[in-house]
């Protein structure tokens, strides 16, 4: 009846518009159904679908020149209204912001008089609120304990009182619940995470900031106790016997959860035959099981600067699930024939039992590829197996250039934190030969694996990564062609092939870096879905997740199919039903999780660069322009951190901006600051709290802000001469974040990024 309901009103010439013509016009007349009516109207009423004024006729909110969208807070006061599926954000004044606060569901009217590029209004009604959960610290007030909270957008105090301050004292960290909107915000502190300078609690509040759950629940640490720490009494008999297998494992230094192992040999018809061996994490995590409850909700590990906070308790991800050397493993295993021109020509996946016979790194691996002698000798028995790993992978790599794939190749940094929590350093993460075999190996897993169930027609789980938005491509192709790159063919039905193209032709030269960003941009994010629709990024028509189920639970989901399906051939009506109904909530949930826990690193990364960047105020560095905005320039460092040259800093000229060409021109000296340029910067200012670093240009004088102006009303042509924040561009629009990690580069850090 909702979607009845909805479509009648959408009718512009529908005028009755009374509960009781409503009814009379759905056939609601009898008592029993026009009570149910009256609950439905009332509730798409409460959530904000339909408006009802004075004279209590029913309308849609754009009919009343309303709009339904989530709030957006600039720290500096006001904000913006995101509304789906329009593309204007609606300003929001800070007198015109009621009662919400940021993050909310609310009904906006829009005022009428307003630019229609630069729509403005003011928050009718609260739909529903966004942030019931902060973190702050406990502070002592006059009379009342408050929470001074973290996020810089939320700038009212949560008052505590005794009874519900749980044992918080001054200087603890809380997460703290509303429980109390009006007249002042109260709250009841949920969790102590500890004292503000404990070493490690800016990152923990910052996690549960984002409510990502760090503690496993009791349920799920009872159901571990029963799963053995060996294979020793397990019936290993339906499985593939590979324990006399040379297997290896590649990982980074402190990888603890080793989900991979390789096999590979040449046939005697010269083709090669690789396995691709993954842990068996489906056969400890049963469907419905505490365990998978809680990995559903997770979605994924997170990995950041000092700690891992995992899908799976470490008794699985670091224990009996991952493959480490010399002990018995269960595996699900893809072996694949590859022919000279690295096609798969036959594929089987089996159940198997294996032995790790090394447990190698990245960094020794590189070595004995580079010549490494004493490591060559110590690994001798596997030597030649990774000199055979590099021959294939360079098979792959050309097939995959040939068919188009995009190798965006951005630079990536690592946060070198203490024992204390402190940053100590900032460096490139450093991509050798063994890093991209694994790579190539992994992602030829997942495409095998896709396909093989693809043309089976079952309810199947895929990674999918759709055509970049033409508006985008349009905004990309005409900042490359100012630097000299031009995109040939249509922008409505681009190929891969033709971007990958943009990107080989600047490399060596001091603009690829930024080429291959502003392209990363513009992509659209990478995804779950129950469809198989391709892998733009790849220029693969088939793609999944199946190499890392101890990290990710759509890969979970795959091995857990794969069970069902080949081995335990369970092909009938009711199992396929049971997967084609779960299928779209696990492909949502899978990928909402994975954008919170990108969002989550790239928050925590953000904060302990700035963290390092205070101790070097006021030391000079090189770097690269690597964007352009109306208000100044982003400088980056050759270890990827960047931070802002506000326009007012370039002191020496007046500087107008060329939009067209983006570009600063300056009045009377005709100095140009244009993307891909070397600049000399010195770190002016740099803020742990906003997670922010701003530069000037070496050799300017001074024009250090000591003061920020409070903007208490302000319209969004003037936000984005002064308001602009780092916070904002790099959170609220992910296209012009510099270490926005695209979905499909998704990282462990110690794995490759294309997992």
């Amino acid at each position: 009846m909702k979607e009845e309901i909805l479509t009648l009103l959408s009718d512009e010439n529908y005028i009755e518009r009374s509960i009781d013509l409503i009814a009379k016009k759905l056939n609601c007349t009898s008592s029993d159904k026009f009570v149910k009516l009256v609950r439905l109207m009332n509730e798409l009423e409460e959530t904000g679908q339909v408006v009802r004024n004075k004279y209590n006729h029913y309308y849609l909110p754009n009919q009343f020149g309303m709009v339904l969208g989530t709030l957006t807070i600039n720290k500096k006061g006001f904000g913006f209204v995101v509304v789906e599926d329009q593309e204007k954000d609606v300003f929001i004044a800070p007198d015109s912001l009621k009662d919400a606060f940021n993050k909310d569901l609310v009904l906006v009217e829009i005022n009428q008089h307003s630019d229609v590029e630069r729509p403005e209004g003011k928050v009718i009604r609260v739909i529903k609120r966004g942030q019931t959960k902060l973190v702050g610290e406990i502070k002592k007030g006059k009379r009342d304990y408050y929470v001074d909270v973290d996020d810089p957008k939320f700038d009212k105090r949560i008052y505590v009182d005794h009874a519900h301050l749980h044992g918080a004292m001054p200087g603890h960290k809380v997460l703290v619940e509303i429980k109390l909107y009006k007249p002042i915000l109260k709250g009841d502190v949920k969790k102590i995470l500890g004292h503000k300078n404990d070493p490690g609690i800016d990152i923990l509040s910052i996690v549960y900031e984002h409510e990502a759950s760090v503690e496993f629940p009791k349920a799920v640490y009872e159901q571990i106790e029963g799963i053995p720490d060996t294979l020793e009494e397990i019936d290993v008999s339906e499985r593939v016997d590979l324990r006399n297998e040379v297997i290896v494992t590649i990982d980074g230094d402190d990888a603890k959860d080793l989900d991979d192992g390789i096999s590979l040999e040449r046939l005697a018809n010269g083709n090669y035959r690789l396995g691709v061996h993954i842990a068996d994490v489906s056969y400890y995590v049963k469907e419905g099981s505490p365990l998978d409850k809680e990995a559903f909700t997770r979605g994924t590990s997170i990995y950041l600067a000092d700690r891992v906070i995992p899908m799976l308790p470490h008794k699985l991800s670091n224990g009996i699930c991952s493959l480490n050397p010399h002990v018995d493993r269960f595996t699900i295993s893809c072996f694949m024939e590859i022919d000279q021109n690295g096609e798969v020509i036959e594929h089987e996946i089996v159940p198997a039992v294996i032995n790790s016979t090394e447990r190698m790194t990245y960094t020794n691996v590189n070595k004995i590829l580079d010549g490494d002698q004493m490591l060559q000798l110590q690994y001798s028995h596997v030597k030649e197996l990774f000199f055979l790993m590099q021959e294939l992978a360079l098979i792959l790599q050309e097939k995959k250039a040939r068919r188009g794939a995009i190798d965006f190749d951005v630079k990536e940094a690592k946060v070198i934190v203490d024992d204390k929590g402190e940053t100590t350093d900032v460096i490139l993460r450093e991509r050798g030969a063994s890093d991209r075999i694994i790579e190539e190996f992994m992602l030829l897993a997942n495409e095998t694996v896709a396909e093989h169930f693809k043309w089976l027609e079952l309810p199947f789980i895929y990674r999918v990564h759709e055509q970049p938005k033409t508006k985008k491509l349009i905004q990309f192709s005409s900042i490359a062609k100012i630097m000299g790159y031009t995109i040939k063919g249509s922008l409505e039905n681009i190929y891969p092939n033709e971007l990958s193209s943009i990107i080989e032709a600047s490399k060596d030269t001091p603009e690829h870096t930024i080429i291959s960003t502003l392209l990363l941009r513009c992509m659209q994010k990478a995804r779950y879905d129950e469809q198989c629709l391709g892998h733009f990024g790849l220029a693969d028509e088939f793609y999944t997740h199946f190499t890392s189920p101890i990290r990710r639970y759509p890969d979970l989901i795959v091995h857990r199919m794969i069970r069902r399906y080949l081995f335990e051939k369970r092909l009938d009506n009711r199992t396929i039903k049971h997967y084609q109904e779960i299928m779209p909530n696990i492909a949502l949930q899978s990928s909402n999780r994975e954008r919170e826990a990108i969002d989550i690193e790239r928050e925590v990364d953000d904060m302990k660069i700035a963290e390092y960047m205070e101790k070097h105020i006021g030391e000079e560095f090189e770097g690269i322009i690597s964007s352009i905005t109306n208000f100044g320039f982003f400088v980056e460092l050759d270890n990827t951190i960047d931070g802002l040259v506000h326009v007012s800093d370039l002191t020496d000229d007046f500087y107008f901006f060329d939009e067209k060409n983006l570009r600063y021109i300056g009045q009377r000296t005709g100095k140009v600051f244009k993307m891909s340029d070397r600049v000399k910067v010195r770190v002016a200012s740099a803020s742990k709290i906003d997670k922010s670093v701003d530069f000037e240009i070496v050799g300017m004088k001074s024009n250090k802000r000591t003061q920020k102006t409070v903007i208490i009303n302000a319209r969004k042509d003037d936000k984005k001469k002064k308001g602009h924040s780092k916070r904002r561009r790099k959170y609220d629009d992910s296209r012009f974040n510099k270490r926005e990690k695209s979905s499909f580069h998704k990282s462990k850090h110690s794995k490759s990024k294309h997992h």
